[in-house]
């Protein structure tokens, strides 16, 4: 079993077959490597000595070190679900990954309950995630950003596919590095997206995943610039504040909004939004039903216009929406100025509503950036009653959501196994290329850009312990889950050898033949000890039979039987 704090995967060398390689190490694959260390922590190795588990896996990320959100841990944001959707919870609430578990290492458990909260701060939460991330260190690279995902075929011509060449180049030195897998998972988040009319290398307009980052020198940048411009223009014009502008009706511009006045005072906020006001978001229970593991079942079945019409039915809950909590906060704040005086021009806080930005320029004068804003207030909304004005701030954060198509450029390469114009997956998430082009045993998955299909959810963190444990399920469906039952199960097989450990795959060659291949502590099924998935054909899959072990415990033992098809045999795996 792993010991404290170190999780049950390994380090593989680059050059050798990898099972599964994770690109990007966010909470999506962070999930899954919780989830796989979790089915292989279930097998009771008293009853096996000398047992030896270890899935070939590793996990390249783009970042430095772990990192969560690092821009939007604003002081006193907290989450907006519950801690019990952590990264383990709602599959095994009996693994080391639970979020309780994580309080009770901590030693801030009691503390935290008298709260009486589900909601755990933002902060709280990112450190959870790096605390589960600390016991993978050994199969994680960090500073690894994948370029590309390259289908690789069998060495007889016209073979099919049989496993991908991830590519990816190190941050800090350069260094390209090849590494191949049977299977890939793709998951790197979303790309931060501003407007159009912001986009460039402006030094003082930010997208809020920026914010907390940026905001301290950000502040000092602008207050020397406003002392010097002051100095400048002095005594001739008065000084002029600082002002910043927010663009975004959303929980992040919110967030940021609301810290800007908290953090520096003496600062002037503008928070420009395309509506008429901020909007609450729905998390009321019935709604909250839709982030359930099963709605994703009831979605995916489900016509492309059916799907396109529940998602937008119910964008309340995560797209362009505040916490109520929040939205009462800010309109204190409003309001407070209110009894100050009721003309909004003299407010140091300001929600200007129907306001879309069409462009900037700088200014030379003063230093500032001028937005350029159409004013659709006058038609409540209707550009052709709208109006123009100029908006002169010192920064811009703009909180305009991510676009999700990263796998896009990655999967370039293996374009010409898509079965149409954009890149499909099935409901267990892997990518459904031409039929026949690629093994059984091999494969895609991409996570967190299928909301089209799977539902909002897709990208959200409510579903990541259930959705990890399908992912793992179907990658390991004709070898780990065949050799545990379940992920969470106590099943186990023992090889011909008496050595307990995952087979790692059945395969068919090019002539519709079964190729297997179980690493064993140093044993393979194929009769060899070759890691090559090109050896060994075998005519062979596994049987359980329950004996009872002179411990008193029940053993598993493996029968060589017939040779059947390749669906009997995933049949036979599914109800092992």
């Amino acid at each position: 079993m792993p010991s404290l704090d170190r999780s049950a995967l390994r380090w593989t060398p680059h050059d050798e077959l990898h099972d599964l390689i994770c690109v990007g190490f966010g909470p999506a694959s962070l999930a899954i490597a919780v989830a796989l260390h979790d089915m292989l922590s279930t097998t009771n190795p008293a009853l096996v000595p000398g047992l030896t588990l270890s899935p070939k896996v590793a996990f390249f990320e783009r970042q430095r070190s772990f990192a969560w959100h690092a821009g939007m841990l604003v002081p006193g944001a907290t989450m907006q679900i519950s801690f019990i959707k952590d990264l383990a919870t709602l599959r095994n609430p009996k693994s080391d990954f639970t979020f309780l578990n994580y309080l009770h290492r901590q030693r801030r458990l009691i503390h935290f309950s008298n709260q009486a909260t589900f909601l755990p701060f933002r902060r709280e939460y990112e450190d959870y995630l790096r605390w589960c991330a600390g016991w993978f260190a050994e199969v994680v690279e960090y500073d690894q950003d994948v370029l590309d995902v390259t289908p690789v075929q069998g060495s007889s011509r016209g073979s099919r596919i049989r496993s991908f060449l991830v590519r990816s180049k190190n941050g800090t030195t350069g260094e390209i590095t090849h590494c191949q897998a049977r299977h890939v998972v793709i998951a790197v988040g979303g790309r931060p997206t501003l407007p159009k009319p912001l986009r460039g290398d402006h030094p003082r307009i930010f997208h809020s995943s920026q914010y907390a980052r940026v905001i301290p020198s950000l502040l000092k940048d602008i207050r020397d610039r406003a002392r010097l411009q002051n100095a400048e223009n002095s005594p001739f014009f008065p000084p002029q504040p600082l002002h910043i502008a927010v663009i975004g009706n959303g929980q992040s511009a919110a967030e940021i909004f609301n810290d800007l006045h908290s953090r520096c005072p003496e600062v002037k906020t503008s928070m420009l939004i395309k509506g008429a006001a901020l909007r609450p978001s729905d998390d009321s229970p019935f709604v909250n039903e839709i982030f359930n593991p099963e709605h994703v079942d009831e979605l995916y079945v489900q016509s492309p216009e059916v799907r396109i019409a529940a998602i937008a039915q119910n964008k309340s809950t995560n797209y362009g929406v505040v916490r109520l909590e929040l939205l009462e906060k800010i309109y204190g704040t409003i309001y407070e100025q209110r009894i100050k005086t009721n003309e909004e021009e003299n407010w140091q806080h300001s929600i200007l509503p129907f306001r879309h930005v069409t462009g900037f320029k700088d200014s030379p004068e003063d230093g500032r950036i001028r937005l350029q804003i159409r004013n659709d207030r006058s038609g409540f909304g209707e550009s052709r009653n709208s109006t123009t004005e100029t908006l002169n701030v010192n920064a811009v954060f703009a909180a305009t959501g991510y676009t999700r198509t990263a796998h896009e450029d990655l999967l370039r390469p293996a374009e010409y196994l898509r079965t149409g114009k954009e890149w499909k997956v099935a409901r267990n998430y892997r990518v459904q290329f031409e039929p026949g082009r690629v093994n059984e045993n091999s494969g895609v998955w991409l996570q967190g850009c299928n909301e089209t299909t799977h539902g909002l959810s897709d990208s959200l963190l409510s579903i990541l312990a259930t959705r990890a444990g399908e992912v793992v399920e179907s990658i390991f469906s004709s070898s780990l889950s065949t050799t545990f039952g379940k992920i969470n199960g106590d099943d186990r097989v023992v090889a011909a050898d008496g050595i307990c450990g995952p087979a790692l795959g059945v395969d068919k060659d090019d002539d519709g033949r079964m190729i297997g291949h179980a690493s064993y502590h140093g044993a393979t099924t194929n009769g060899s000890h070759d890691a090559d998935l090109e050896s060994g054909t075998a005519g062979a899959v596994l049987r359980k039979e329950s004996e009872t072990a002179a411990n008193g415990g029940a053993l598993c033992k493996e029968e060589m039987i017939g040779s059947p098809p390749l669906e009997e045999l995933e049949g036979m795996n599914r109800h092992v």
